[in-house]
Formats: structure tokens, C-alpha cells, sequence
């Protein structure tokens, strides 16, 4: 399958990261994964984000770093594009699954950390990486990973620049589950292709409550959660499920208005 943007199967796939310079973060696709994003269509109901090469993605390219004349300004616009792509991936409608195999390390961990549901293998691991080189995290890391692991352990990860193996990982939140190395692509690719066929308004009215949550208070997602329960009910997709269940039949939400 082509690096390219593409949607199968109603799955937009996203490839962060090729073999091409050990892995690193290839900018020609994650700018054309921000375009793909945002002008999402209708029959994309999943988005699937992968490396092609060994690893997920092992962070951003540092020889080019090194490269570059003004160091400051270079990094500046690489971080401006990734975020823009981090923008719009957080943003989207749809969940997306992310297939963690090899190493996700520097922006290759952040983009873990956006996702709603990564899968990885026993040979995942994860590093910020950024102390490494003397930088600071980017592609939101400060902000993602206190979220997922609680203030204090993102501090440790952080600033020890922590390896996290596979089962540390799924422990911690960061991986959703662990199947074998050579299924990682064939089941998030399952997970992703199973939201395509299921109630996808009630999928993108779940990621509304869950990004305000954090700095909602109780009574403010009450709220939320009584306004978004009530119109679901009277959506086409909660209608057919209250309908199905009844009938004791499998919802059918495809086509629905």
C-alpha cells in the first residue's frame, strides 16, 4: 500500500514514518496526513496511523537538525507543521488507532499519545528522547502524557528521558493492549475497520465529552452528558440502536441520515 494518505474500506491510513532516514518523521506525509484530515469526508469513519518501516516512528530527524543554518528556525517550522497535523488528528470526528510496533520515541510517542486507542506488541517501546539531544517535548507531549499517566509519572518520564517497554506501557495507559509483533498491523486495522460499521455519531459525541472533560467541572459534563444523551436519543443513529435492541436484532447504521 502506498505512504500516501488513503482511504480503504471507509479507514483513512496515515504513515508518520518510512525506512527512509532510520525511520524518522517523514514532514511530505504528515503534511499531506494534516490536508487528508481536514477535508475529511463522510465515508471515512476510522483513521489508522502506522510507520512503514521497522519502527512506528523513532522521532524527529536529528542529522537534519544538525544540518540546518539557523537550528532555531528549523525546528520552529518542523514543529509547526507537526502540530498543525496534531491539530487536526486530535480534532477529527473519528477514532483513531494508532499500530505501535518497534519504537515510538520523540514525536513518535507524542503522536501515540494523541491517539484514542494504540495497539502495540511485546517489542514496543517508548522514549520522549528529547533530553537526549538537549530539546524539549513537542507534537504535545506536555500536554498529552500528564493526562494519560498522572502529573507526577509524566515529570519522571520526562526528565529521566524513561524507556517504556511494552507492558510498562499498557500498564501506564500509553498502549491500549499487546498482541504478538506480527498481528500489531492486523489488529488496529480491525479495531479502526470496526468503527466504520458502528454508531459513529454517538463515536464523535463521545470525543466532544471526553476532550472537554479535563477542564470541565462535574456540573458543567452533567450538563454535557444530559444534552448529549437527550439528542442522542433522538438522532437516526440512537433510534436504530434503542430500535434494534428491542427487536433483539443487530444495529444497522450505515446510510443512516
Amino acid at each position: 500500500m502506498s505512504s500516501e494518505p488513503v482511504v480503504v474500506d471507509g479507514v483513512l491510513h496515515l504513515t508518520i514514518a518510512t525506512a527512509a532516514a532510520g525511520t524518522s518523521l517523514d514532514f511530505e506525509l504528515i503534511n499531506a496526513g494534516t490536508a487528508a484530515l481536514r477535508s475529511l469526508g463522510d465515508e471515512v469513519g476510522a483513521i489508522l496511523i502506522t510507520g512503514a518501516g521497522a519502527n512506528f516512528c523513532a522521532g524527529g530527524n536529528v542529522r537534519h537538525f544538525a544540518g540546518a543554518d539557523d537550528r532555531g528556525a528549523f525546528l520552529h517550522e518542523l514543529a509547526t507543521q507537526l502540530h498543525d497535523f496534531v491539530r487536526a488528528l486530535t480534532a477529527a470526528p473519528v477514532p483513531v488507532v494508532a499500530a505501535v510496533h518497534g519504537w515510538a520515541a520523540g514525536a513518535g510517542m507524542s503522536l501515540v499519545c494523541a491517539a484514542d486507542i494504540a495497539i502495540g506488541g511485546p517489542s514496543t517501546q517508548m522514549r520522549p528522547a528529547y533530553p537526549g539531544i538537549g530539546f524539549t517535548p513537542d507534537g504535545g507531549m506536555s500536554w498529552s502524557l500528564p493526562r494519560i499517566v498522572g502529573a507526577g509519572r509524566a515529570r519522571e518520564i520526562l526528565l529521566t528521558d524513561a524507556v517504556i517497554g511494552a507492558e510498562q506501557a499498557e500498564r501506564l495507559g500509553l498502549l491500549s493492549r499487546i498482541v504478538p509483533d506480527d498481528e500489531i498491523r492486523t489488529e488496529a486495522l480491525r479495531v479502526a475497520t470496526g468503527f466504520t460499521t458502528g454508531p459513529r455519531a454517538a463515536y464523535t459525541a463521545m470525543k466532544k465529552l471526553l476532550a472537554q472533560s479535563p477542564t470541565a467541572t462535574l456540573d458543567q459534563q452533567l450538563d454535557a452528558e444530559r444534552d448529549s444523551i437527550a439528542a442522542a436519543a433522538n438522532s437516526s443513529t440512537g433510534r436504530e440502536g434503542v430500535d434494534a435492541f428491542v427487536a433483539k436484532r443487530k444495529p444497522d447504521y450505515a446510510n443512516l441520515a
